[in-house]
């Protein structure tokens, strides 16, 4: 079996060894790992001729912490003395416990048992740019290697229940502020440094400091116990649902009040436990889905190299393209902002201004570089610029003859390798490119609003699309800092059409007697940052028609039809943009139930000729849940199924980023994986019998029901459409 990373062991004629882990490119840490540091530091204890230790990286990287897969956890029982064993017996009792002084030397990401690592050490030296953080409840686990114990000892509990619970980075210059680092130096000087204050420990010229015994930063025992009560409250209010961070506070809490051996032995049983649980699987799961979203088979795999994008064209000033011409600005990218006349151009020139200054306002920006970004933007009102734009993007109003005269527009006036890209959410890109030759280069770039906040690309290839282009565009979402999906062409592509049963079924229960306002409880009660109608509200209602006529005109046979949303729009209902839709707003956009909305419902109920259901009166937030997720899952796997998604992993990381699924579930998929196919399938099947078409399971659900296996196993997703 191949070793996985390693160390190796220097010492120079000063009597300093230094230990460089050896993991590239970011020397995370594994069990291979550490039984080597584990070797190299007992061979230099053991070493008469080596004084003092440095702990450090390999290519100015300290450690990134321990590789994500080792997270998944074995499920079996272990042993009290298996538990303890990186934690207590080798971080503990035998680094350091040392009797000769240990240094580390960080520079570079010194993350998750890579700052534990360090914390164990009796001094920490970094360059002002190293990143030290504990991340580990991103991953539904808690730090295992003695992080629970000794950060609140170095830096005090209010700034270590920070660090932890919100996963929060610290460069090395704001780490010296707290106390985490001793020292902040330049690179080039990190290693000499690092040994001569080792060299300074053992001559008593700098102070030994074991972290784990120091009690001058924590607070008194009452003090404490009041901190970690409010810490509980915010994670009961900021994590509903999710156990790990309170089970993190009770484990420092015990190492308070019992003492840091025993909040060791607690910290250990809790990773433990906390590794086999749904949410950490989940949390993993998600992580991996990210990291391999630019992977998209037939595509990457065909030994493509990305042309450099230079220069941006951006066409419609409106809420998007100014959102999008934002994107691009932040990434140093030269960008055209084209519209037709100076007010538009105006307007979408200020709205970019808007976004950035909002940025600044947040403590995100500076407004030297708000500066800077602008004037890598340039307003036009016609085509004489794009004469050397590599990429465009069109983003005006969803009517097909404006967009279908834009780029015939386009492939008179761009260079031959220009990329020809629109951002309509609903449109079919083969009708948009019907008036141009060059199929080939026409992509869909479907951004999210606010596209400037919103993470997510889908990236739309068209029947005729070069396979190089989408290289291109995974190439710009990279440098965006864009997520990117990539899909097949169809109505609402896989991210709108995936979720449009998300609020149809909402009405549907709503026509039969569910509260409007229960249903957006259950919702968020299970995890959603809003219900179904408090998000119609968001977007609004003339949104909201658009786009479920587009559904109710591809989709008939499954399309739940309501004229709900039309009889309020009729008495100037609209949404948070008029202060009333389902429910009612004040002058702060606070929202508040609305007791008019049921005599709209019960108008609706009459035009679609039902009646109510005492039965789904007495739904409970679970049952609430299922009827409204059970249909997207079911909508997820025909996109499966015709090959618009690619991926599996691609609908969850969707599901997540665009329509705030809990990530702590994994993803639209990979909760329904959880829950079981064949029960997804039984429930629909009743529903159906019940309530009609809407709720038919699709043949690739009836199918992975019956086989028993898993929705977008292997066998389907190499089966790329792409």
């Amino acid at each position: 079996m191949k070793m996985k990373g390693t160390t190796k062991v220097e010492t120079g004629d000063d009597g300093v060894a230094i230990i460089t882990i050896l993991n590239p490119p970011l020397n995370l840490l594994s069990v291979d790992v550490m039984l080597s540091l584990k070797e190299s530091i007992e061979e230099a204890l053991q070493n008469d001729g080596v004084k003092a230790l440095v702990i450090n990286g390999s290519r100015g990287k300290f450690s990134g912490g321990f590789d994500v897969t080792a997270f998944g956890g074995s499920q079996r029982k272990m042993k009290h003395e298996e538990l303890g064993f990186m934690s207590i017996d080798f971080v503990t009792d035998t680094l350091e416990a040392a009797r000769k002084p240990l240094v580390a030397a960080i520079d570079g990401p010194a993350l998750g048992g890579g700052l534990e690592i360090a914390l164990a050490c009796h001094a920490r030296i970094s360059t002002s740019t190293a990143q030290l953080g504990l991340p580990e409840l991103q991953y539904g686990i808690l730090p295992g290697l003695g992080g629970t114990q000794r950060l609140p000892r170095l830096v005090g509990l209010p700034k270590a229940l920070e660090m932890i619970l919100m996963s929060k980075r610290l460069t090395g210059k704001d780490a010296q502020t707290v106390c985490l680092v001793d020292s902040i130096v330049p690179a080039d000087k990190l290693l000499s440094t690092a040994c001569c204050w080792a060299l300074d420990i053992v001559e008593c010229k700098k102070p030994w400091l074991v972290s784990l015994h120091r009690n001058d930063k924590i607070e008194a025992l009452a003090e404490a116990r009041e901190i970690l009560k409010s810490a509980r409250i915010q994670a009961r209010t900021q994590w509903r649902n999710l156990r790990h961070p309170l089970v993190c506070i009770d484990v420092i809490e015990q190492g308070i009040v019992s003492g840091p051996r025993i909040g060791l032995w607690k910290e250990a049983e809790a990773l433990h436990e906390l590794r086999q649980s749904q949410t950490c699987k989940s949390l993993v799961h998600f992580f991996f889905a990210q990291y391999g979203a630019s992977k998209v088979p037939g595509i990457t795999d065909m030994g493509l190299l990305p042309n450099k994008i230079n220069k941006v064209a951006i066409i419609g000033g409106g809420s998007m393209g100014s959102g999008i011409a934002t994107v691009f600005i932040l990434s140093n990218y030269r960008v055209i902002l084209k519209e037709v006349n100076e007010v538009f151009l105006s307007a979408g020139i200020e709205k970019v201004k808007a976004n950035l200054q909002s940025l600044v306002k947040k403590g995100q920006f500076s407004q030297e570089k708000l500066n800077i970004a602008l004037s890598l933007l340039e307003g036009v009102l016609d085509y004489s610029s794009f004469k050397n734009v590599d990429l465009v993007i069109e983003a005006v109003v969803e009517n097909i003859t404006l967009k279908q005269q834009i780029f015939a527009d386009l492939e008179k006036t761009c260079p031959q390798h220009c990329i020809f890209a629109s951002n309509t959410s609903t449109i079919d890109l083969n009708l948009i490119g019907e008036r141009i030759r060059s199929h080939n280069r026409i992509v869909g770039a479907h951004f999210f609003s606010p596209a400037h906040i919103m993470s997510l690309l889908e990236i739309v290839r068209a029947e005729m699309t070069s396979p190089q282009i989408i290289v291109d565009l995974l190439d710009v979402a990279k440098k965006i800092k864009k997520t990117p999906v990539v899909v097949r062409n169809c109505t609402g592509f896989a991210v709108n059409r995936m979720f449009f049963p998300y609020s149809q079924a909402a009405i549907l229960l709503v026509e039969r007697g569910v509260d409007v306002y229960q249903i957006d409880q259950a919702i968020t009660n299970f995890g959603m940052p809003m219900g179904p109608f408090r998000m119609i509200d968001q977007v609004g209602f003339g949104v909201a028609i658009a786009s479920s006529i587009q559904f109710v005109e591809n989709f008939p046979e499954r399309a739940y039809k309501s004229d709900l949303i039309t009889i309020m729009r009729v008495d100037k209902r609209e949404g948070e943009s008029t202060s009333k839709g389902f429910y009612m707003y004040n002058g702060k956009r606070e929202a508040s139930p609305d007791p008019e909305v049921v005599k709209y419902i019960e108008k609706a109920r009459r035009i679609s000729n039902v009646r109510v259901d005492s039965k789904l009166t007495k739904l409970s937030d679970g049952d609430i849940v299922e009827m409204l997720f059970f249909p997207v899952v079911n909508e997820a796997c025909r996109v499966l199924a015709e090959g618009i998604a690619v991926k599996a992993s691609d609908l969850d990381i969707a599901s997540v980023l665009v329509m705030g699924f809990p990530s702590y579930r994994g993803g639209i998929i990979f909760w329904a994986n959880y829950l079981g196919s064949g029960y997804i399938y039984s429930r629909l099947e009743d529903w159906c019998k019940e309530y009609g078409e809407f709720f038919k399971p699709c043949a690739y659900l009836v199918k992975h029901a019956l086989e028993g296996t898993p929705l977008g196993g292997q066998k389907q997703q190499s089966r790329s459409q792409l």
